[in-house]
């Protein structure tokens, strides 16, 4: 198995705790635990007193009966033995791929994307091919294009709705055709679905609700704010999900007693952490047009109600070196779009707290008024 380096992780290990101004992290505002537990009325003393006695064991393995039928209550036609606790989305996806893919095998993916769907199907030695998102046609993901890869050797296809990093998603009507796709050759669909909509849910359409072979992954890291549970799941139909019990008991024994606590409190109010969210993302991204169409420098295809962005920049030096600079001298962090394969972009988290995203926003303005030289240098070539 042989895996290149994890291109955004490696990113933002070196760099997410060094920044003063992090305006590249893709989920909603974190809760607090005092913002958590207190959704209800709740007072965190309280919550802990009940748990004071529980005794700090694996817990449920696949998550407690009370998480897995709250979660399968996320869909239309899941039943709740089929869903299986994970650490996070990005171990419901390796649990989904290492128990699917083996050398050989074709798979379709997506570029841009979250990389771990495509480099660890490369990794376990089959052949991958790419639906290429074009800026041009707002990022949208080309069914046409699936069409024309898929064949009778496609085992699976791989993508994430809503897109990390464009913030892009497939529609219902889109999701329908996916599985027809996929039907006309038998193939799998695993969809990292952990950026959910706040808005149109009604025109949202998870593949687990449309395909009998469709898996979907998603987490209460993102949609949720809740990132540092790191508790995740898979939700599939019950021939895949006794598959996957069997590969999951080398991967992950549990998510935690205390974990699972909280998460079905989050589960239980989740209406309530919607809302606030829905707040933030309908705020911030105002920020960020207004911002965007004061900098002639800088083009954005809006996201749609979900907590990624992917600006376009004019840029006179790669990638790298100049978000390296940028962090290094205004602590300002956004994601390379090379770190993606679309260099001359980057991943912006807008969802952060107003004051930072503000203050990330002004100081990246002014770095890139300084890579051009003179006002009147900037003047000439974009006004």
């Amino acid at each position: 198995m042989d895996l290149p380096a994890f291109g955004v992780e490696e990113w933002l290990n070196k760099w997410e705790t060094k920044a003063k101004y992090d305006i590249s992290q893709s989920s909603i505002k974190s809760l607090t635990l005092e913002e958590l537990i207190g959704l209800d009325g709740t007072k965190v003393a309280d919550f802990f007193a009940r748990h004071a006695n529980t005794n700090l064991d694996y817990g449920a393995i696949e998550g407690s009966a009370e998480f897995k039928q709250l979660v399968a209550g996320l869909y239309r036609h899941v039943e709740a033995d089929n869903i299986l606790q994970m650490n996070g989305a990005t171990g419901g996806n390796f649990l989904a791929l290492y128990a699917l893919v083996n050398p050989g095998d074709q798979v379709i993916s997506m570029l841009p994307s979250y990389q771990q769907l495509y480099d660890i199907p490369k990794s376990l030695g089959a052949e991958v091919k790419f639906v290429r998102l074009k800026e041009e046609a707002n990022w949208d993901y080309d069914l046409n294009q699936l069409a024309k890869l898929v064949t009778p050797q496609t085992k699976l296809i791989t993508l994430n709705s809503a897109n990390n990093p464009t913030g892009t998603w497939l529609k219902a009507d889109q999701v329908r055709r996916l599985a027809k796709i996929a039907a006309s050759v038998d193939a799998y669909v695993l969809v990292d679905e952990v950026y959910e909509p706040l808005e149109a849910r009604e025109n949202f359409l998870s593949i687990v609700d449309a395909y009998d072979k469709g898996i979907a992954v998603s987490s209460l890291s993102k949609t949720y704010s809740l990132p540092g549970l790191r508790i995740g799941w898979t939700a599939s139909n019950k021939e895949v999900a006794d598959l996957f019990r069997k590969y999951r008991d080398y991967t992950t024994i549990c998510g935690g007693g205390l974990n699972d606590a909280l998460a079905v409190h989050a589960l239980k109010n989740k209406d309530k952490i919607l809302a606030r969210n829905r707040k933030i993302v309908a705020e911030n991204m105002q920020l960020v047009k207004d911002w965007v169409a004061s900098e002639p420098k800088v083009a954005l295809v809006e996201p749609e109600s979900v907590s990624t962005a992917f600006i376009k920049l004019e840029l006179k030096e790669d990638d790298y070196r100049f978000f390296t600079r940028l962090v290094k001298e205004t602590g300002v962090l956004l994601v390379p779009g090379a770190a993606f394969g679309f260099p001359g972009h980057a991943r912006l988290g807008y969802c952060c707290q107003k004051e930072v995203l503000q203050a990330g926003l002004r100081r990246l303005s002014t770095f890139l008024h300084q890579q051009w030289g003179s006002e009147r240098e900037w003047k000439q070539r974009f006004h």
